[in-house]
């Protein structure tokens, strides 16, 4: 890990509630967290819990009901639409329990989808695609579709895709549920080593036992409740 760590997301006093008629669920009560450059943190907790909704926050696809974020040095609690989908772009990726890649692109194809709108020439997205592949070890897959690889090597393009655009912080939402033992194993390592040596920083949301032996540091859930 690196030597001198940047903090690059607090959470002050979140809370995120839901109106469901005349009801209202609480899923996440009062949060507090920082994460620093180049962790691989975990957020465990049962299902329900509030791990999905902190990514979501954190990630800027939900808005707190109450309470401050900051991400990398900015004040996004009050930040508009355009503003949040322009702070996403330039420094955050996504990895998704069930892959997410599209069909009918191959696997380069799918990871050059984060770097539309980033102003380069198709020959440039592609070497930075084909790039960002043979770092996770599947550039000889790289004109491969997905019914065509395994699902281990499908997260793994999901990674390569999370992070071609040099993100700063990685959001993954269960991204070993769906795999076998060895290859989560894998998986892991891999966010592990690209945490340590880019200085990306993973948030992790999971419950697999496997994943807690390698994180820097693991954070629960309850009920809403960050401990």
């Amino acid at each position: 890990m690196t030597n001198q760590r940047e903090e690059i997301a607090t959470c002050s006093q979140v809370t995120k509630y839901y109106k469901k008629g005349e009801f209202t669920v609480t899923a996440l009560k009062r949060a507090c967290l920082s994460l620093f450059s180049g962790e691989l943190v975990a957020v465990t907790g049962p299902s329900g819990s509030g791990k999905s909704t902190l990514l979501n926050v954190l990630g800027l696809l939900d808005a707190p009901s109450d309470g401050e974020l900051h991400l990398f040095g900015e004040a996004c609690h009050s930040m508009s639409r355009n503003e949040k989908q322009s702070m996403r772009r330039r420094y955050m990726g996504f990895i998704f329990q069930n892959f997410n890649l599209l069909p009918v692109l191959s696997a380069v194809e799918n990871v050059e989808l984060s770097l539309y709108g980033l102003s380069l020439s198709k020959t440039k997205m592609r070497e930075a695609a084909i790039a960002m592949l043979a770092k996770v070890g599947l550039e000889q897959r790289a004109y491969h579709y997905p019914s065509e690889l395994s699902g281990g090597q499908q997260q793994r393009v999901g990674i390569a895709r999370a992070l071609v655009h040099n993100p700063k912080l990685v959001m993954a939402d269960e991204p070993t549920a769906n795999l076998d033992s060895e290859t989560a194993s894998q998986i892991v390592q891999l966010m592990r080593k690209l945490a340590h040596e880019q200085g990306t920083t993973f948030l992790v949301s999971s419950h697999d036992a496997r994943l807690m032996s390698k994180v820097d540091r693991t954070l629960s859930l309850t009920d809403g409740v960050l401990m």
